[in-house]
């Protein structure tokens, strides 16, 4: 039988989320020119309304990420399966805090109590699973549909109608969909469609914050300073942002999958891989085709990398870990040069080396902790890695809104919430949001480098 149900006991881990105002984003200021301060405003990503939209994307997508991976070691029966669910409930900590920053205390205990019944409602089908119960499974989907209709009058109540429960419960029905899928697939040996899932559900709640932000922005505009969360420029911030934590969380689940020589492993990385294409996509639609091509060659090279000290790792082979390593310190500097070109200076090589080599320590000491048993420091450090990574989405997002402020418009606070629910606002067209139309076939072809790295 599976430890899933001590996932209903808290393991705090004490990291709190981190609000991305990071050095990088401070140098882009003295490169404005010819614009006045209204214009200013109109591409700032780093308002009120925006740090409220991207911590509420942080810990709403890393969720989605984490119960995930948390039902998938459930399944597995892993050692660090009270890890993975102590994460879960550290997350869901954090996100109480938010929603208490707003709501008050007993908003937030209000939240929390709803919110952990539907992790719990997972923990049962995850156990009925492993028991091969399927009136258990069945119960635990009764009491999903339950959760939905409580989850779906809080926001409701909380927001004062700006998010309908109706609306809300249709994104909720997606949402939990999405969960299950991604489990089922994967206990089925149908791990392309268990990852493919994985990132769909993560995608979604990053569309969730935009709407919830929207809606608190219009319920307390001064909570906000009067700042919209919706415009052009937030919105890139807020896609870079998803994209850039989640491809921390995919690089450790993928190292720890290589660990194992776990089957899904091949997927895992084409996960990793399909994340890789979306930011090469991004930078080649701001900065043209050729840029894109080599920011994809060389980030995709600091993945190889991780990849061949993951082999060394496993083969006791020190010499090759410290060649792997030496590598990703010359891949430090070739990423933080491109970009400091790309951008005119406006993010600093000097700067990124800082955060890069931040974000690579992270990783190697998530992976190397996982492998010696130290499962608390590994998620812990992995929690990390996904906060950190709001730091370089800031900062380049402000940097290209900076150098290309044509390209983002101001816009006025939406007359009328959007009728969504989970699903997000629909606002301004930006060049940049096609990339994700059907970026998941890229996993078909890159998992193939991954094998042949892996062989």
């Amino acid at each position: 039988m599976m430890k899933m149900n001590k996932l209903l006991v808290a393991l705090p881990l004490s990291l709190a989320m981190l609000v991305p105002t990071a050095a990088l984003a401070d140098s882009h200021g003295s490169h404005s020119s010819g614009t006045n301060e209204s214009a200013q405003t109109a591409v700032a990503t780093d308002t009120a309304a925006a740090e409220l939209r991207i911590q509420l994307d942080t810990v709403l997508t890393e969720h989605a990420f984490l119960a995930v991976e948390a039902m998938r070691k459930g399944a597995d029966g892993a050692a660090d399966f009270d890890q993975a669910s102590g994460a879960l409930l550290a997350n869901s900590d954090d996100l109480t805090a938010a929603v208490s920053s707003v709501y008050g205390e007993e908003g937030g205990a209000a939240f929390q109590e709803i919110w952990n019944s539907h992790i719990g409602y997972f923990v049962d089908y995850v156990v009925a699973t492993g028991e091969g119960d399927q009136a258990a499974k069945d119960e635990a989907l009764a009491a999903l549909e339950e959760y939905k209709k409580e989850q779906s009058a809080f926001f409701d109540s909380a927001t004062e109608g700006r998010l309908p429960a109706a609306a809300v419960q249709e994104g909720l029905d997606m949402h939990v969909d999405q969960l299950i899928t991604a489990f089922d697939a994967y206990v089925e040996g149908d791990f392309e469609t268990a990852y493919t899932m994985e990132r769909e559900s993560i995608h979604h709640m990053s569309m969730f914050a935009e709407t919830l932000s929207i809606a608190i922005a219009d319920q307390f505009p001064e909570l906000v300073e009067n700042t919209n969360p919706d415009t052009p420029a937030i919105d890139l911030r807020a896609t870079l942002n998803y994209t850039f934590t989640e491809h921390a969380g995919l690089a450790v689940m993928a190292m720890q999958d290589g660990a194992d020589g776990a089957d899904s492993f091949d997927q895992a990385a084409g996960a990793l891989m399909a994340n890789a294409d979306d930011l090469s996509a991004a930078v080649a639609s701001v900065y043209g085709e050729e840029a894109g091509d080599q920011f994809a060659e060389i980030w995709g090279s600091h993945i190889g990398y991780f990849v061949d000290y993951v082999k060394a790792t496993g083969a006791g082979d020190t010499e090759a870990q410290e060649q792997a390593k030496a590598d990703l310190d010359e891949y430090i500097v070739e990423q933080a040069a491109l970009l400091d070109a790309a951008t005119e200076g406006r993010v600093p090589a000097d700067a990124l080396e800082e955060g890069l080599t931040a974000h690579v320590s992270q990783l190697l000491a998530s992976f190397d902790s996982y492998v010696a048993g130290d499962y608390g420091a590994a998620y812990a450090l992995m929690r990390e890695a996904w906060a950190h990574m709001t730091m370089p989405a800031a900062g380049l997002s402000a940097a290209i809104t900076d150098q290309f402020p044509e390209q983002f418009g101001g816009a006025e606070m939406p007359e009328k919430m959007p009728a969504t629910g989970l699903g997000g606002a629909e606002g301004g067209t930006i060049p940049y949001l096609w990339i994700f139309a059907g970026l998941m076939l890229a996993a078909l072809t890159t998992t193939m480098a991954f094998r042949a790295r892996k062989q």
